[in-house]
Formats: C-alpha cells, sequence, structure tokens
C-alpha cells in the first residue's frame, strides 16, 4: 500500500481489526474510496488463515517422515499424562519461544567480598548465623539495575503501532522448581524491601509453590524474571523470558579463579550469569551494559552501590 494512501475506516471497525491482530494498513477496503469495512476486516483474516494452512500443508511431507514410525515400534514405551504445571508451562514457553527473538549474553561477576560478607551474618538477638541466600542480594542487585535501564522494565503489547509499556513497579519473578513443575512467583515492591523482609517472602512464596497454596495471581504482573541452578550445578545455560516481559537473568553455580588483580593472581569467587533479552527493544550493547551495573552493584562495592 502506498504510503501517502490514506486509509478510510470508522474507529469501531479500526478497533474490531485491531482486536483480531490485522494491521488495517494493510486491508483494502472495498466502498467507495477504498473505506474498510468489517466484512473487508474478515477477509483479510481468513487470507491469512488459508495462507497459513497451505504453509503448514507444504511441509506435510516433513511431517510425515518424523511420525512415519511409532516409538513403540523401536521398543517397550509407556505413555503418561503430563502434570498439569507442566502442561501450562509448556504452551507458555512456546509462545514465549516463538513470539520474541532471544539473544543470550553470557558473562561473571566477582562475589568474593559479597560471600564474605553474607557468610558473616549472624542474628542480633540469638548470634546465630543468618540463612540468607546469594540470591537476596542478586534481587536487589537486579531491581537497582532496572531502576537505570528501564526498558528491561517493560512489556510490548502493541509492536504494530510501535508502543511499549514501561511499568514502574519492581516485581520480580523467581523460578520455583517444584515436584508439580517449575513455577514462577513474583516477589512484589521488592524495591521497598530490605535484605530480611526479601529472604522471608523468598522462603514464603516457595513453600506456598511447593504445597499448591500459592495465588494464580502472583504468576501474573512481574518485571523480570531471575532463574537460578546454583543449587543443583551448570554454569552458563539459555533462559526462555517469561512473557510478556522482556529479559530474564539466569544464575549459575559459583566456582573459583584466579584473577589477575594489581598484577598478583588472586583466588576470587566467581557467579556465572547468563541474560536472555529481547532483542525488538533491547541491542546488544545495552545487554552489555546493564549485565556490567549488575556485577557492579554486586561486586565489591556491593555494600555502597546497594545502600547495605
Amino acid at each position: 500500500m502506498s504510503e501517502n494512501k490514506k486509509i478510510f475506516a470508522t474507529p469501531k471497525i479500526r478497533k474490531f481489526a485491531r482486536e483480531l491482530g490485522a494491521n488495517i494498513e494493510q486491508i483494502e477496503g472495498s466502498e467507495r474510496k477504498g473505506r474498510i469495512t468489517e466484512y473487508d476486516v474478515k477477509s483479510f483474516i481468513n487470507k491469512k488463515l488459508i495462507q497459513s494452512k497451505n504453509f503448514h500443508q507444504s511441509n506435510k511431507k516433513q511431517e510425515k517422515i518424523q511420525s512415519e514410525f511409532k516409538h513403540s515400534d523401536f521398543g517397550e514405551v509407556e505413555i503418561k499424562d503430563m502434570p498439569r504445571v507442566k502442561k501450562i508451562a509448556a504452551l507458555h514457553l512456546s509462545n514465549s519461544w516463538t513470539k520474541i527473538p532471544h539473544v543470550t549474553h553470557h558473562d561473571e561477576a566477582d562475589i568474593t567480598e559479597l560471600e564474605l560478607f553474607r557468610s558473616s551474618l549472624t542474628d542480633i538477638n540469638t548470634g546465630h548465623k543468618k540463612k540468607i541466600t546469594p540470591l537476596v542480594f542478586i534481587i536487589k542487585s537486579l531491581v537497582s539495575a532496572l531502576i537505570k535501564y528501564p526498558n528491561f522494565n517493560c512489556s510490548i503489547d502493541d509492536i504494530d503501532n510501535g508502543k511499549m509499556t514501561l511499568k514502574k513497579y519492581f516485581h520480580i519473578g523467581i523460578a520455583v522448581d517444584t515436584k508439580h513443575g517449575l513455577m514462577v512467583p513474583k516477589v512484589r515492591n521488592a524495591n521497598n524491601k530490605n535484605l530480611n523482609q526479601l529472604s522471608e517472602e523468598l522462603k514464603d512464596i516457595s513453600d506456598k509453590c511447593r504445597n499448591l497454596k500459592i495465588d494464580k495471581k502472583e504468576f501474573f504482573g512481574g518485571s523480570m524474571t531471575i532463574t537460578s541452578l546454583g543449587g543443583i550445578g551448570g554454569y552458563f545455560f539459555t533462559p526462555i523470558i517469561n512473557y510478556p516481559e522482556v529479559a530474564i537473568l539466569g544464575v549459575g553455580r559459583t566456582y573459583y579463579k584466579q584473577v589477575l588483580i594489581n598484577n598478583e593472581f588472586q583466588k576470587r569467587n566467581m557467579l556465572p550469569l547468563s541474560l536472555s533479552y529481547d532483542h525488538r527493544i533491547i541491542d546488544g550493547a545495552e545487554a552489555a551494559r546493564f549485565c556490567n551495573e549488575l556485577k557492579e552493584n554486586i561486586g565489591k562495592n556491593f555494600a555502597y552501590r546497594l545502600a547495605i
């Protein structure tokens, strides 16, 4: 369609097209002066559906090759129902992977001083060691980075019109491993909570997930998600973004390595980071800067950076 050609359509028709996911600029009107009607919108949608059907039919031979033999043709098998949580997650993950152009940035943070500080924390009343996980510090670090780089705290809800939603809240999703499957509840208003509050809330929402007592609403309305494999193993991986968020931070298992500092090799505690981001809104340079901010926030000056 010509760039200078005017589009004749009533607000009602424009809304109708938008609700069906149709780009009004691509629809040819059948009325006088090319005015677009409801029939034109429906015809456009039907045409797209036929094109999609033809595309799938063109791959029929390939699909036939893939399913020509049954698994049972090669030996004993067992058919089981997928757990409900995994079924829901499968649909959500497929949607995220197909809608979002993923890129993953890998880096590592030196958390030597932070870990020394964390291991020294004690309860002022009992003198017992406090059980505060590294994840609590990572949450605070992430919130600080989101404040500085707001593009990571947004959603793209209207890509056709070039609109994005910038969120003014900081609700951090935490991937919780349960026997029922992976769940991602939110730590609400993480920017307003201290170490103890974050630690208690993490335990609370994790317990609720494992006991299936979490409210469904707690899985929605997030800013960004953290998924940690540190307690299990592995260093770098490619986490899938939790749509409609635009980024996710993967955390691996810490390890020691020799680092050259002031012309001397020192044994340092390193934390692997894997940052997946939506390339439609975030470019590689911005992702690198964001990751550098995370590293600084949990690095040797963490107490100053996180106001601890």
